[in-house]
């Protein structure tokens, strides 16, 4: 799950992570009244959406007076920003973050996140902050310093100096950077993040080590834990279809293509996604319906589908090992018939009784093409789509 900004910093600030001032505003007369509290000449508007780049954007603004603020406020809400992340479509803004403006001497980076590689959480730090991450590991990755940390004892105090070290810091720079990554790493522990990220992590000429930018991501595995952050999901800033596929425990990811998929298993449906594109097609989502499924999965897998208007034909991709081929080929014809899918479906069913299963798709009386293996499935969905 992500969040904004704004509720990063409300998280971090529990733990002791320093970040600046600032407060929430849903409404320009609402961003000065923010101004004012915090005080100050100085302060940054920024807009708030689950996407970065906001500031190349037009969603980052300097306002040097409380005529600024509500100008600048003004022009972001309602507004649709777009970034390289939100792809061309953006989003509106509907919600915006008043801070106050900060001194700053140097922008640094600092993340944690899990490598799956060594089963550890992995802090990183750089001293290229304010660039996205991704361009610095492809450019120069020497710039990069990674601490693995061994869950069994968590952060270690000579692993955030030797980060802040490698970060060129000294003095009470240094002091405050070890106590800023610390405190960020038991943020991160605490909370069951997958990821938090701070870019860019200031230095002020005062000595100061700030978060100016924070990206958390939770574990949705573990959200039952954390009532309090689950309370901070934004059903806005998700795709319409994925929060109504949330509500049926359906694993769905939307996607650019055409050909609607509906599998059994994570690994299974890559699999699928692939062979289609291998194939000349392009998979209009990830959909995994889990090891049961029934007419009921079937239907509500149908409903996310036809949700996208893009969608022009359907996989059916099942493997049949917990549950039987012929029950899944029961509740394709049962779903099918009562959801009044009109466009072409293929299904490949293979496991247990998938002879049965075959069989009762071929004698349904629907418009099934029935595939019998994963190339030939592949195959059949593209061919449809040009007729």
């Amino acid at each position: 799950m992500k969040i904004h900004e704004y509720q990063g910093k409300q998280i971090l600030s529990k733990y002791q992570v320093a970040v600046p001032r600032g407060g929430v505003a849903f409404s320009a007369e609402e961003a000065v009244e923010v101004a004012k509290s915090i005080g100050g000449e100085v302060w940054v508007v920024k807009a708030q959406i689950h996407a970065g780049g906001r500031g190349k954007g037009g969603g980052v603004k300097v306002a040097k007076s409380l005529d600024e603020v509500y100008e600048f406020a003004n022009q972001m809400l309602g507004m649709t920003l777009i970034t390289h992340q939100t792809g061309p479509e953006g989003k509106v803004v509907k919600r915006l973050l008043v801070e106050q403006g900060v001194n700053i001497e140097k922008e640094l980076y600092v993340g944690i996140t899990l490598d799956r590689s060594i089963s550890r959480n992995v802090i990183m730090v750089s001293t290229e902050g304010g660039m996205e991450i991704e361009k610095v590991a492809a450019e120069t990755p020497e710039k990069i310093i990674k601490e693995p940390v061994d869950p069994a004892v968590g952060i270690q105090a000579y692993q955030a100096r030797q980060l802040a070290f490698s970060l060129g810091l000294s003095g009470v720079q240094h002091k405050n950077a070890v106590k800023f990554l610390t405190s960020l790493y038991k943020a991160y522990e605490g909370t069951d993040a997958s990821l938090a990220e701070i870019n860019p992590l200031v230095v002020t000429k005062e000595g100061d080590v700030i978060a100016l930018d924070a990206k958390i991501n939770f574990d949705d595995n573990a959200l039952y834990r954390h009532p309090d952050i689950l309370e901070f999901r934004d059903l806005d800033e998700e795709d319409p279809l994925e929060v109504e596929a949330s509500k049926y425990n359906l694993n769905y990811i939307k996607l650019d293509g055409n050909v609607g998929c509906m599998v059994n298993g994570a690994g299974l449906a890559m699999a699928t996604m692939d062979i289609i594109k291998l194939a000349g097609g392009e998979p209009a989502n990830f959909l995994d319906v889990g090891g049961g499924a029934n007419k009921e999965t079937v239907a509500n897998g149908f409903k996310i589908i036809l949700g996208d208007p893009n969608v022009k034909a359907i996989l059916i991709n099942i493997f049949g090992g917990i549950v039987r081929c012929d029950r899944v080929a029961q509740g394709v014809i049962d779903a099918t018939k009562e959801t009044n899918v009109s466009i072409p479906i293929v299904v490949r069913l293979e496991g247990t009784n998938a002879t049965e299963a075959s069989e009762l798709l071929e004698k349904s009386g629907l418009n099934f093409e029935v595939a019998h293996n994963l190339q030939d499935a592949a195959a059949k969905v593209t061919s449809v789509l040009s007729r």
